[in-house]
Formats: structure tokens, sequence, C-alpha cells
């Protein structure tokens, strides 16, 4: 037990500081390489930062642990908007300025759905799999087709990127070696922290799912807590809240769809489906009302939408955990 836990932490370490240098490696070799600001932000970084559950999620597939997959991708959605978008309000109010997250936050309603739909038949074949990773590849070219179509029409997303990458400026050798670098340490401390995940789970007699929920997901989640809090506090808030948009997007396209294209699942744990899928949809409901805007007034996050969107994480996460206790009590 004390060795699981001991790579869980060096994992999560690991994991933290490698997805920061890759994504910092990858989004300064792309501006050499001559990309817009914006086609940087919405793709290099969203999948830089959403790089940790794919990565995590892969190699738990691999292991034959596709309930942490799954708990990954969820429980990473339900940390993204209940804890990070929560506490980061709490702490500064976030206004949605940017057009390119109006529309995204539609859509993310939408890819929600969806995959509650391919789990609604109690399973997760390979097809339906490859849809979600098409739907991924998908959202990745309207991205791209949105990134040059906004170019130099003045969007607020637009200029806190701009902003954002020439702090985070380095030489092209140097990117170039942070994004090799920066990748093979994300497989290493993924593969130690998936170990540690599971050796946990076999000992406390709880689930895959419940490691992946809890564990996990925070850990993984920690990337976009760190850009999320720092953007805001920097006034970036369309950076804040498109961190969190472009991750949850990307988590249940991708990191779902790579788990199920390595390892179909023909019977996913029916709790996914009554108490993790509602808590997901529920809290991109709410982001949804709170970041819109409707009746022409703007999108906004404010302290009390902020604490509620964190009381909803926390009183499920200590739900789990009780879960988690009282099993590991009998």
């Amino acid at each position: 037990m004390i060795l699981a836990l001991l790579a869980i932490v060096a994992g999560f370490i690991l994991l933290m500081w490698s997805a920061d240098r890759f994504v910092d490696g990858a989004a300064a070799t792309a501006k050499h390489a001559g990309m817009p600001p914006l086609l940087i932000g919405m793709v290099i970084v969203g999948f830089g930062t959403s790089a940790p559950e794919m990565v995590v999620s892969a190699m738990a597939a691999l292991d034959g642990s596709p309930g942490l997959a799954l708990g990954n991708a969820y429980g990473s959605n339900i940390a993204n908007t209940g804890l990070i978008l929560g506490a980061t309000a709490i702490m500064i109010p976030l206004t949605v300025h940017s057009k390119i997250i109006h529309k995204e936050l539609p859509l993310l309603l939408v890819i929600t759905c969806v995959t509650a739909a391919f789990f609604w038949n109690g399973g997760l074949s390979r097809t339906e799999s490859l849809i979600l990773l098409a739907g991924f590849f998908g959202v990745i070219g309207w991205s791209i087709y949105s990134a040059i179509k906004s170019k130099g029409q003045g969007d607020e997303f637009e200029g806190e990127l701009e902003d954002s990458l020439e702090e985070h400026a380095m030489p092209l050798g140097k990117a170039l070696f942070w994004v090799v670098a920066g990748l093979v340490l994300l497989i290493v401390s993924s593969r130690l922290l998936v170990w540690g995940a599971v050796t946990i789970a076999h000992q406390l007699g709880v689930s895959d799912l419940i490691i992946g929920l809890t564990i996990v997901a925070l850990g993984t989640s920690l990337p976009e807590l760190a850009a999320t809090v720092v953007a805001a506090r920097k006034g970036q808030h369309d950076i804040a809240i498109g961190n969190v948009v472009g991750s949850n997007m990307f988590n249940l396209l991708a990191v779902v769809g790579i788990a199920g294209a390595i390892a179909p699942m023909p019977e996913v744990p029916a709790e996914l489906i009554y108490r993790d899928w509602p808590m997901v949809m529920g809290l991109t409901i709410a982001l949804f009302i709170f970041g819109f805007g409707f009746r022409g007034h703007q999108g906004r996050i404010n302290r009390f939408e902020g604490a509620a969107l964190l009381l909803a994480y926390v009183a499920y996460t200590s739900y789990l955990v009780y879960e988690i206790t009282s099993k590991a009590a009998v």
C-alpha cells in the first residue's frame, strides 16, 4: 500500500511537471512555425492540457482497467467544472467575452448528451469509440476553421492567447526538446500513476471506476487548475474558461474514445450511468447557463455561482469518499 501511494504521489508530480513542459514546448514550436495564436491556444494548448487524461486512460485500457479510464474522463470533467471553475470564480469572478467560447458551450452540451447515448445500452463498442474519436478530430477541424476565420477580428480570446504565448517564448531547439522529453515523461508518469491507482483499488476492495473518479481525475486535472487560476489572476478570463471547456470536450471525445478503441467495453459500470453521468450533465448545463449569457446579458460566473459549482463538487466527492471508506472498513 505504501509503495502504491508513493507511486501515485510521484506520478502526479512528474505528470504535472511534464505536462507543463510539453504544452510550453508545443506552443512555442507552433509559434516558430508561424501558426496564429488563436489556433495554438485552441488546438495545441487545448490538446496538451488534456494529454495527461489521454495517456493515463490509454495506459489503463492497455492494463485491462477500463473503469479507471472512464472514471478519469468523467471525473476530470467534474473536477474541471466544479472544483477548478468553482474555486477560481470564488476568488475572481469570471466574464466571457469571446464569441468562440459562446459557440463552444452549446457544443460541449451536445457532446455530453451523445456520449451518454452510447453508454445507454450498457456498453461501449469499438465502433462507438471510433465515432467519438472522429468527433474529436471534427472538433479539431472546427477549431482550426474558427481560428482562421476569427484571425484579426479582435476576439478577446485571441488577444489573451497572444499575451500568454509571449510570456512563454523560447528558442526552437529548446521547444522541440521539451516536446519530446515532455511526452516521454508523460508516458512514464502515467504508467506509474495507473499502477499505483489500480493497486490501491484492489487493496481497498473498491472499483477502478471510483479510484478514477477521485484520485486519478483530481491529479490529471491539476494542469487545468494551474492554467485556469494563473489566467484568471492575470485577467485573462476567456483563457480561464476556454481551458476548461476545451478540456471537457477533449475528455469526452478523445479520452473515452481512445480507451474504448483500445479495449472495447461490453459492459460499463451501472453507476456510471445513474450516478456519474447525471453529475457531469448537471455541471455542464450549469456552466452553459452561467457562461453563455441570455437576453443580451454577458456570460459570467460570479462568486455565488462559483460557490454553487464548488459545493456540488464537494458533495459529490464526499459521497464517493464515503463509498471508499465504507467498503474499506468491511
